[in-house]
């Protein structure tokens, strides 16, 4: 097979070759989310925490005390986080002390905060929209996994908890809830992971 124009075919190469050079070097200088990769673990601690979840989560229920509906609970390499909304410090404790009976948990982070009176219906469906919203902005920012920060409103404050790779994405989730419409207040709980 012979070509008739080889001068041709060579400068449509290079031309090929120079605009595709010109077009990687004009993308605009947007700045890309840095995002600080996760700490490794393994499976068998990412099953020996959700069982520990779980069991923390069945105590809860189990306790005519605690009410564990009110109640979030959070697992990481052994580390339980509570947090919630509940009505006396005796929940708290309660809540506590079973968590801390659960085998495999080697401390419990204390992120439950006191109601001071009680909501209302129209208090509890504008707390489940601010949640929604916080919920929906974490998750539209490539910078924060939103599915590890765990969101509960009461009366309009907003409390975050949950385990995150960085100072970087506590500041950011924070700054993103506390613009969220409704929310009053943000309580940040999260904790980095080890």
């Amino acid at each position: 097979m012979t070509f008739r124009h080889p001068i041709r075919i060579a400068f449509l190469a290079t031309s090929f070759t120079v605009l595709a050079a010109l077009g990687a070097c004009s993308k605009s200088a947007e700045p890309e989310a840095v995002v600080t990769p996760e700490p490794p673990m393994s499976l068998g601690t990412q099953v020996d925490d959700a069982v520990i979840t779980s069991t923390v989560k069945s105590a809860l229920l189990a306790d005519e005390l605690v009410k564990s509906f009110d109640l979030q609970v959070e697992t990481r390499k052994g580390v339980v986080q509570l947090s919630g909304f509940v009505d006396n410090q005796a929940q708290i404790d309660q809540a506590l002390a079973l968590t801390g009976a659960v085998a495999g948990v080697l401390s419990v982070e204390n992120a439950v905060t006191l109601k001071d009176s009680p909501s209302t219906v129209g208090t509890k469906f504008d707390d489940a929209a601010v949640t929604g919203r916080v919920k929906t902005a974490l998750l539209a920012d490539a910078a924060i996994r939103s599915f590890d920060i765990s969101v509960l409103t009461f009366k309009g404050e907003v409390q975050l908890t949950g385990f995150v790779n960085d100072q970087s994405q506590i500041d950011l989730a924070t700054q993103l809830a506390g613009a969220v419409e409704g929310a009053s207040s943000v309580k940040n709980e999260l904790m980095i992971k080890q």
